[in-house]
């Protein structure tokens, strides 16, 4: 044999060797690592063992769902599902930890780490736990055996809980919001008007009743009407637990007049009264409402409509002949404040359904919708008939007057609308996102019913 031959043949012995030897060593490093893993999740011989428990976590309008909502000591991972129309996020104060803001239909996962006593959900989205985006996960016995804690309807009880709600349309709730104030005319011919914020008791549905911030009493708050040329005082007594003040939100003031402390005056504190003076100098479609921790004190209540000039003699000018009405005149103004969020949450005019009021015209009659939106997020407001011939845009009357059956109202927003009634039936009026406006239950939150005799 030559000696490269013997050279060669060792080589590839060694090689051999070298190869049968990584692989030892990787099978060894394979179970170290697996008997690692082992003991991190049992811990040593003399501690006890180390539970680590998936928590699925639901998110909507207004609502967490947790499932479980029972753990034992450990370990807890939540996974977060947003299946509402908004962005939402799941958090936990005591823990210092939280989610980035989901998209509808997004998903996130929150590692709450090491939890041995129960802990808060929140979703922190301004207005988003007030509105009842809470839920308490409890920590038990990490023997007891754990549960799925959502119940499935049959479609037969689905349909029974459907049918029983509407039949509750309208229910009677304690509280009326919106009502016209009329207003004391002084010696000066000054119209004033007395408003005082406070917090209530205010039935949004019935049987659930929230701490409302009201102005006098009502959600919204009353209905303020002057006409152009007007000289108007408003007078404000703060009886909250802490400062306020107010904005005249597209009412042309002077700046001192505009609410926004402590640039154009001092914070009304608790106890305190401040007087808004200003000349009503143009028609206008306008609200008044909180300016001061406004992210709590609006969407809680503090909210109303102030409407300058015969506005249903307006729309009507402005809709001329598009409009079947059957003597050119409006027999109704309606004014409908929007809310989504603090602990009112959704609303129309402060109920939710069945608890919101109906309305009720004859063919050919007409009535001049104003929506208003006090809430954090747009509504598409949708009535099935009739079509509505939008007329005006906060307050100013449009060029072109266009019919819509679907309107979006952005926060902040005003649009007027005329709406005659055309055919006989009982139409329904409601947002027209779905989950603020139905549930497996039925109909709830942002709807009401147009009866067209």
């Amino acid at each position: 044999m030559y000696m490269s031959d013997i050279t060669s043949r060792n080589d590839k012995t060694g090689t051999l060797l070298l190869s049968m030897m990584l692989a030892i060593t990787a099978a060894v490093v394979l179970v170290l690592g697996a008997l690692g893993v082992v003991a991190v999740a049992k811990g040593d011989a003399t501690s006890s063992s180390v539970v680590t428990t998936t928590v699925h976590a639901t998110v909507s309008e207004f609502k967490i769902v947790l499932d479980p909502a029972t753990v034992p000591a450990g370990n807890v991972v939540v996974e977060v599902h947003n299946i509402g129309s908004v962005e939402h996020n799941l958090s936990v104060k005591s823990l210092g930890k939280k989610t980035p803001n989901i998209l509808s239909m997004g998903s996130a996962t929150l590692n709450a780490g090491k939890v041995d006593a129960a802990i808060e959900f929140i979703c922190d989205i301004a207005g988003h736990a007030e509105s009842g985006m809470k839920a308490t996960l409890s920590i038990g016995d990490a023997n007891t055996s754990i549960t799925p804690t959502t119940a499935v309807m049959t479609p037969a009880q689905m349909d029974k809980a459907m049918e029983e709600v509407a039949m509750k349309f309208p229910a009677k709730t304690k509280g009326v919001g919106n009502q016209e104030l009329a207003p004391k005319v002084g010696a000066d011919g000054v119209k004033e008007f007395d408003l005082t914020a406070s917090i209530i008791d205010w039935e949004v549905e019935p049987g659930v009743v929230v701490k409302g911030w009201a102005y006098n009493g009502q959600i919204p708050g009353p209905a303020l009407h002057v006409n152009v040329g007007d000289k108007v005082r408003i007078v404000l007594k703060n009886e909250l637990p802490e400062s306020t003040s107010m904005h005249l939100h597209g009412i042309r003031v002077p700046n001192a007049m505009d609410g926004v402390d402590p640039y154009t005056q001092k914070p009304i504190l608790t106890g305190e009264t401040f007087s808004y003076e200003f000349t009503a100098t143009e028609p206008a479609v306008g609200m008044y409402h909180s300016h001061h921790n406004a992210q709590v004190q609006v969407p809680n209540g503090l909210a109303g409509a102030l409407i300058i000039g015969d506005w249903k003699t307006m729309a009507m000018q402005a809709a001329g002949t598009k409009v079947n009405d059957a003597d050119g005149k409006a027999e109704q103004e309606v004014m409908m404040v929007l809310n989504d969020a603090g602990t009112i949450g959704l609303t129309l005019n402060g109920k939710s359904f069945p608890a919101t009021s109906p309305y009720s015209l004859k063919v050919g009659e007409t009535m001049v919708v104003h929506y208003f939106n006090e809430g954090l997020m747009t509504h598409p407001m949708h009535m099935h008939q009739p079509s509505g011939l939008v007329v005006a845009r906060d307050g100013a009357v449009l060029d072109s007057p266009y019919f819509a059956d679907t309107i979006n109202v952005a926060p902040g927003e005003r649009w007027t609308v005329v709406y005659t009634a055309q055919d006989p039936g009982v139409w329904a009026w409601h947002c027209h996102i779905l989950t603020h406006a139905e549930t497996p239950m039925g109909m709830k939150y942002m709807v009401t019913a147009l009866i067209v005799k």
